[in-house]
């Protein structure tokens, strides 16, 4: 561990920002500018709300008070869901306030519902610290190697870090996800299982616990289906409606890794009937961007090719 985690390192706060330069209302039209582009600057908290959300009124103060406190490292962009429909799908937006943490393009952090002010003001500061506005802690720097070597395809380095981590915090977040995906990754859902069951109550609603969930929920389906791909694809031979058989067969085929079979099938659904089943696919589609990542490419590439035909 003392190899991974060693002297804390140093960051360079940013430029502080105005005030009113750091909180502002977003949309689906400025969402990449405002969230993926600039969170290269800065990390972005992205706060999905609506009018009538009493948990909303509560949460929005105490985030608005925390990024300002930042001086800059954080932004915060209000997403209104009721005005921004196709946005709030597209991110899967289920219950609110939900919020997403961006930097580098990428989501970071996020949770759903309102925290007290004391978890809200850790968590920007958290993000501050991401993004240069203090200096990380060894644990934060150890993390940030296990997500360069993941990122790089090192998964076996990523997951020696995230095992070292989970040896001085037991309840580190990220290191519990992290070899959480790894487990899904090899199959091993036993694995998974067991270290999402313990995450701590507190972080149960987080986004990445979420995701994790839905990878588990996938991988359990297609292992059930595996078998039963070459019986899909024959019904579908038979009969190119059976829009079951091609939703089971894009389940099972995203399970095995062929990810982008599995989206094909899906948009053929959705071509061929878009409501079938109270829009199964597009649900099922939701359920991909999750399991994979909202901020990977596949998934970036396939929201703006399903927009295209929702909203064509």
């Amino acid at each position: 561990m003392d190899a991974i985690i060693g002297k804390p390192g140093k960051g360079a706060a940013p430029g502080a920002a105005a005030a009113d330069a750091v909180v502002k209302n977003g949309s689906t039209a400025t969402f990449m500018a405002d969230v993926i582009d600039a969170s290269a600057e800065a990390a972005i908290v992205v706060d999905f709300w609506a009018p009538w959300c009493g948990p909303c009124k509560q949460l929005g103060p105490a985030l608005e008070k925390a990024v300002k406190d930042a001086k800059g490292a954080v932004r915060l962009v209000k997403i209104n869901v009721d005005e921004n429909p196709e946005l709030a799908q597209q991110m899967r937006i289920q219950s609110i306030p939900a919020v997403y943490a961006f930097k580098d393009g990428r989501p970071v952090d996020g949770f759903v519902g309102a925290l007290p002010d004391t978890q809200v003001k850790q968590f920007v500061q958290r993000l501050a610290a991401l993004a240069g506005g203090g200096a990380p802690s060894p644990i934060a720097d150890a993390l940030t190697l296990a997500k360069e070597a993941n990122a790089a395809g090192d998964a076996a380095r990523a997951v020696n870090i995230w095992t070292q981590v989970l040896q001085h915090e037991p309840t580190n977040l990220e290191a519990i996800v992290g070899l959480a995906r790894a487990a899904v990754a090899k199959k091993d859902l036993v694995r998974a299982k067991a270290l999402i069951e313990g995450v701590p109550a507190d972080q149960a609603g987080h986004a990445d616990v979420a995701a994790v969930k839905t990878a588990l929920e996938l991988a359990e389906a297609g292992q059930k289906a595996a078998g039963e791909i070459g019986k899909y694809e024959a019904r579908l031979a038979a009969d190119p409606k059976d829009h079951q058989a091609r939703l089971d067969l894009a389940v099972a085929l995203f399970a095995a890794g062929d990810r982008e079979k599995a989206i094909d099938h899906l948009f053929e659904i959705i071509r061929r009937d878009r409501a079938w089943n109270e829009d199964a696919a597009r649900k099922q589609l939701l359920k991909f961007f999750e399991a994979i990542g909202l901020a990977d490419p596949l998934t970036v590439a396939t929201r703006r090719r399903l927009s295209s035909i929702l909203f064509s």
